[in-house]
């Protein structure tokens, strides 16, 4: 359970992270939340709690109160049936995720000319967005990057100059998280998801990590068993229909 805690903590941590320059990060008594306009990441609400009903209330009377969308995750840990709660007031899934942890410890082997540059400029930082754009189908305000990096590393992965796709190596104590690794849709199928991973696993490891964390969508799950990671819970992420 605890490695369920760490990465749960690794995940939010990055979304108050990224929110925190913009004064887009909210505490209220049950829950917390990510709002930043004119980006469609990271804009999560996430709950302090086990769901029930009287907290779905007040979620939705926030949620009404704004005028963007926010993605509601649901850790599945409690053993219950309480996510039926949201879906009985008119949340829908929007998609699911399985939660993985890896125990530090091999280093892989890295192959030639696949390499990873730490974003560091604001060219840099319009260029990881448009990758990222490509990858996953949204939109990430560059400035979210240019406000964040001292505290996130964020990486493009080239193929000798050539860039080819994202990631993010997120570190909270003992544990680092990797996030966002995406390969634009031309570069696919040629292995590099693979090779990024690899290089975020090593970092990880030079950084004296003790435990790796992702949050992985069913199309990477197979990769990430192949690497090591064993699955620990399920994430529902759900939308407020009206909002959809």
């Amino acid at each position: 359970m605890n490695n369920i805690k760490s990465n749960i903590q690794n995940l939010t941590s990055l979304w108050q992270t990224v929110s925190k320059p913009f004064n887009s990060y909210f505490i209220e008594t049950n829950f917390k939340y990510s709002l930043i306009e004119n980006s469609e990441w990271p804009n999560r609400l996430w709950l302090n709690q086990e769901i029930n009903k009287d907290v779905i209330t007040l979620v939705k009377e926030k949620l009404l109160s704004i005028s963007t969308n926010l993605t509601i995750p649901y850790w599945d840990i409690y053993n219950s049936d309480s996510f039926k709660i949201l879906e009985q007031n008119g949340f829908i899934l929007k998609f699911e995720q399985t939660g993985m942890s890896l125990k530090s410890s091999q280093i892989f082997t890295e192959l030639k000319g696949l390499s990873l540059h730490k974003v560091s400029t604001k060219k840099e930082a319009k260029l990881w967005s448009i990758l990222f754009s490509k990858s996953f189908g949204y939109f990430t305000n560059p400035e979210l990057l240019i406000k964040s990096q001292k505290n996130t590393n964020y990486y493009i992965a080239y193929d000798q100059n050539i860039a080819v796709g994202t990631g993010i190596l997120h570190t909270t104590g003992n544990v680092s998280g990797i996030h966002s690794v995406g390969i634009i849709p031309q570069q696919r199928q040629k292995g590099y998801a693979e090779q990024i991973m690899k290089l975020l696993i090593n970092q990880s490891i030079k950084i004296d990590s003790d435990f790796i964390t992702l949050q992985s969508s069913d199309m990477g799950k197979g990769l990430y068993l192949k690497l090591g990671f064993e699955e620990q819970f399920t994430i529902k992420n759900y939308a407020l229909q009206h909002r959809v």
